[in-house]
């Protein structure tokens, strides 16, 4: 039996259409729309296409959206005297820097640099304190895509073992923290791990984020499984997981595929966290449960 495919488009949509209701009851209330800004720092392809997918789904959610596109030579200062700006800008709610950033320019100093209440990205290092203490925060936009997609999968994940192959700070780090909210076991595994495959094979959720294409092949894993691919690989035969999916859908019970399943949940978030915070910045109640 062929594993259940886990509709990530379908699920972020549903999620598009609660932001877009609840967006409305806050304009209402607030007398402005939460406003997004969105940096670009050069002419990166990809990037591009991410801020301009990012900039659609913030107009269709009734958002406010502030798009900055400044050329690949700007200095590094150039750069943070705008994210300063926008932070002291009330019409802003999330500030959001596309990376990778041209070279010659310092990443951390610049996430570092945006306020954490407008940090919509979950990368500046007080965000990742409290997630990690378990207060109230911002997780970044993946991690929480991924813990959606499961909750909305196995229901409660009290007691379940989750492995997460991969160990960046803007994946595999918060999954692992969200899994632990959630009361999983976790394991956190990566390139130096013995006997990876093992390891893996215990898990009854798999969480692969490492940019290897199909790395994670179907007899690493434990029948049943619940498999979410982060990886996102452009080869010859277009995108491909970090799992190899007609592997792993021989043996998994559930798995996303790639494109399609986390992707579309990663912009979904950011409009989610630019909504909360918008609500907390104003006082507007929101829904604990978006």
């Amino acid at each position: 039996m062929r594993a259940a495919i886990i509709d990530g488009k379908a699920r972020a949509a549903a999620l598009r259409v609660r932001i877009a209701a609840h967006v409305a009851h806050f304009r209402a209330q607030a007398g402005r729309a939460p406003g997004l800004a969105v940096v670009l720092v050069g002419d990166d392809p990809a990037s591009a296409v991410y801020v301009r997918n990012k900039s659609r789904a913030v107009a269709e959610a009734g958002m406010a959206g502030f798009e900055h596109r400044l050329p690949a030579d700007t200095a590094q200062d150039a750069l943070e005297a705008l994210v300063d700006c926008l932070n002291a800008d009330p019409a802003v709610d999330g500030v959001l820097v596309q990376f990778p950033l041209p070279a010659g320019l310092d990443e951390r100093r610049i996430f570092t640099r945006i306020a954490p209440d407008k940090d919509v990205d979950g990368l500046n290092p007080e965000n990742v304190g409290r997630l990690a203490a378990g207060l109230h925060g911002f997780a970044p936009c993946t991690p929480l895509g991924c813990v959606m997609l499961l909750r909305e999968t196995l229901g409660d994940l009290s007691g379940l073992e989750a492995v997460v192959v991969g160990r960046s700070n803007l994946v595999g780090k918060p999954v692992a923290q969200l899994l632990l909210r959630e009361n999983c076991t976790v394991t956190v595994a990566h390139s130096r791990t013995r006997d990876l495959p093992a390891v893996v094979r215990r898990a009854d959720i798999v969480v692969a984020a490492v940019g290897v294409p199909r790395m994670v092949r179907g007899d690493w894993l434990k029948p049943g499984a619940t498999v979410i691919d982060v990886g996102i690989n452009r080869g010859d035969e277009g995108l491909v997981g970090d799992v190899d999916f007609a592997e792993a859908a021989e043996v998994a019970g559930a798995i996303t595929p790639v494109p399609g399943g986390v992707g579309p949940m990663t912009i979904a978030c950011l409009l989610r966290n630019t909504l909360v915070s918008a609500c907390r910045r104003e006082g507007v109640a929101y829904d604990k449960e978006l």
